[in-house]
């Protein structure tokens, strides 16, 4: 990885640039900073996990306000998600995507308050929230949700299953389903059951009560890499963000960004 990660390079940023939206014409107040360079600002903070605050205004950024605001701004135009979906698909074409399965789960991360916290119930009942994740079966991330630390991981398996975005890259209609669904016992479900299966999904669960699927940990691993993944982006690791649409745009620029490093591994 560059000693540098919030470095915006060409290619990435010749995906970045025809999303993003544009400036007024006649905006009031200064000219505004540069959004190749407040977008950095955003990758330093995600990366190092300081305050907004402390980012460094030598380093050419705008400040953190300039930027937590951008950050805002850009999450209400979906260039994140669209990012996300445009990497996705660049995947999909170069057959990197694994549709044969998905595989869901949902550590707890701490945070300090704000919205969608709650009591943890695997940490003294400190409040926390809990990033829910799915991903296809080479671990490339396709829907993250966060909550608060005591919702259920079977309370979202839907959300998550229909958050998926439909992933153009190749002939035909863009691809939003997997054939099997992959979870351990938390995600145990009858009614989940039936209505994967109406959308054309097979689950694979182990039941509570019973022994587990055998082999079913060697194919669910991929997930907890993708989360390691996800937590290497210390901002994430630990949620300082009170805002939860700020966060979820943290969540979802750093999907785009694993993303990024996977296609660029396979062209290099």
């Amino acid at each position: 990885m560059s000693t540098r990660p919030w470095i915006v390079d060409d290619d990435l940023w010749a995906l970045i640039e025809p999303v993003l939206p544009p400036w007024p014409k006649r905006s009031p107040g200064p000219r505004p900073v540069d959004d190749r360079r407040c977008l950095q600002g955003i990758l330093y903070v995600l990366h190092s996990n300081i305050t907004w605050q402390q980012l460094p205004l030598e380093l050419g950024f705008g400040s953190g306000q300039t930027c937590w605001r951008r950050l805002g701004r850009w999450h209400e135009a979906g260039v994140f998600d669209a990012l996300h979906r445009l990497l996705l698909a660049e995947l999909n074409a170069a057959g990197e995507l694994d549709w044969s399965r998905v595989c869901v789960d949902a550590p707890c991360a701490g945070e300090k308050g704000g919205e969608a916290t709650g009591p943890s119930p695997v940490d003294c009942r400190k409040t926390g929230s809990k990033h829910h994740l799915i991903c296809d079966g080479n671990g490339t991330p396709f829907k993250v949700i966060t909550t608060a630390a005591n919702v259920n991981d079977v309370t979202q398996t839907l959300d998550l299953v229909d958050g998926i975005p439909p992933v153009a890259g190749r002939p035909g209609r863009p691809r939003k389903r997997p054939e099997f669904l992959l979870g351990d016992k938390g995600y145990d479900s009858n009614p989940n059951g039936r209505e994967l299966r109406k959308r054309g999904i097979l689950p694979v669960i182990s039941r509570k009560g019973s022994p587990d699927i055998h082999g079913l940990g060697k194919l669910r691993y991929v997930v907890e890499q993708t989360f390691a993944l996800l937590h290497q982006f210390k901002r994430l690791s630990v949620r300082w963000e009170r805002r939860l649409d700020l966060h979820d745009a943290l969540a979802s620029l750093a999907c785009g960004l694993i993303c990024w490093r996977r296609l660029k591994n396979r062209t290099s």
